[in-house]
């Protein structure tokens, strides 16, 4: 069986090699130290690692931060077309910390961002540190529809994906520069610039990808294995009372997570109230040392 075992090797050597070549995020280290402890910040949605400058800047002299831009996001080279984005983003994560020789890291994570900092503490028990999510929820469909499961949200998912991914460039352009949406996610004239620069820097198969995956993964019963602090920062403004309720039922799993509500700020918190968010994390993390 000789044969068997060499085109194993040759198979895994190739997966290997394969992965290398598309590497599923780019990573920016900031004030590296060997003895600082480690933080990694990841981005929503087509956002660029820049969305977190204000927390760089607040967490460096005591953080060595690791900055992820996903692949296909804000410039960054996409994955091949047949490749899922969120399970190979949490894959190669776990690989990055491992070879880095990352103790516990921190992982702060916005969005998609916070779903993966979410999923990577469930999958991957005693690799990661304390988690921070920033405005996201374990089953997001759930936020709007609450009887929302993964089988009733595939078709919306699949004609999102195929809509998304079959826009040309000029419908893509429009799209990004006259999305409502964002007057709903941002305040402030600034953060709303930086947002659609991103967007329109993005892929956007990459980006119908990653939304179809979120609809289409459901962590509600899975977060109760998660075993690391859990802090999750819930940006309320435009919204009933009904959404803070949503998050703490989306949680109820998550044994000691610790919820906090921002009433005043949308969805890029750290656009919208930037100090009232270091001042939540800094509780919390001073409180899981």
């Amino acid at each position: 069986m000789r044969w068997h075992a060499g085109i194993t090797m040759m198979l895994t050597t190739l997966a290997v090699a394969m992965l290398a070549a598309a590497p599923a995020f780019h990573v920016d280290v900031v004030a590296p130290a060997p003895e600082k402890p480690k933080m990694i910040l990841i981005p929503g949605l087509q956002s660029a690692g820049a969305v977190w400058d204000t927390t760089v800047a607040h967490y460096k002299d005591r953080y060595e931060c690791h900055v992820l831009t996903l692949a296909g996001f804000a410039g960054q080279p996409p994955l091949p077309a047949a490749t899922p984005l969120l399970s190979t983003v949490r894959e190669q994560l776990a690989a990055y910390i491992r070879e880095k020789h990352l103790v516990k890291p921190v992982i702060v994570g916005h969005s998609l961002g916070g779903f993966l900092a979410l999923w990577m503490a469930e999958s991957e028990p005693g690799l990661t540190g304390p988690i921070v999510i920033v405005d996201s929820l374990p089953f997001l469909p759930a936020a709007w529809m609450p009887g929302a499961t993964v089988e009733t949200m595939k078709p919306q998912a699949d004609q999102m994906k195929g809509m998304i991914a079959g826009m040309t460039s000029e419908a893509w352009s429009n799209y990004q520069k006259h999305n409502p949406a964002i007057d709903t996610m941002i305040s402030g004239d600034e953060g709303k610039a930086k947002a659609t620069e991103w967007g329109l820097q993005s892929d956007p198969s990459t980006v119908a990808r990653g939304m179809a995956e979120l609809f289409q993964t459901d962590l509600r019963s899975d977060v109760s294995k998660v075993k690391v602090p859990a802090l999750v920062l819930a940006a309320l403004k435009g919204y009933p009372e009904s959404a803070a309720k949503n998050y703490s039922a989306q949680y109820t799993a998550l044994s000691g997570v610790k919820i906090v509500p921002f009433p005043d700020s949308k969805h890029f918190i750290m656009f919208d109230q930037p100090a009232k968010m270091m001042e939540a994390m800094d509780e919390f993390l001073k409180g899981t040392k």
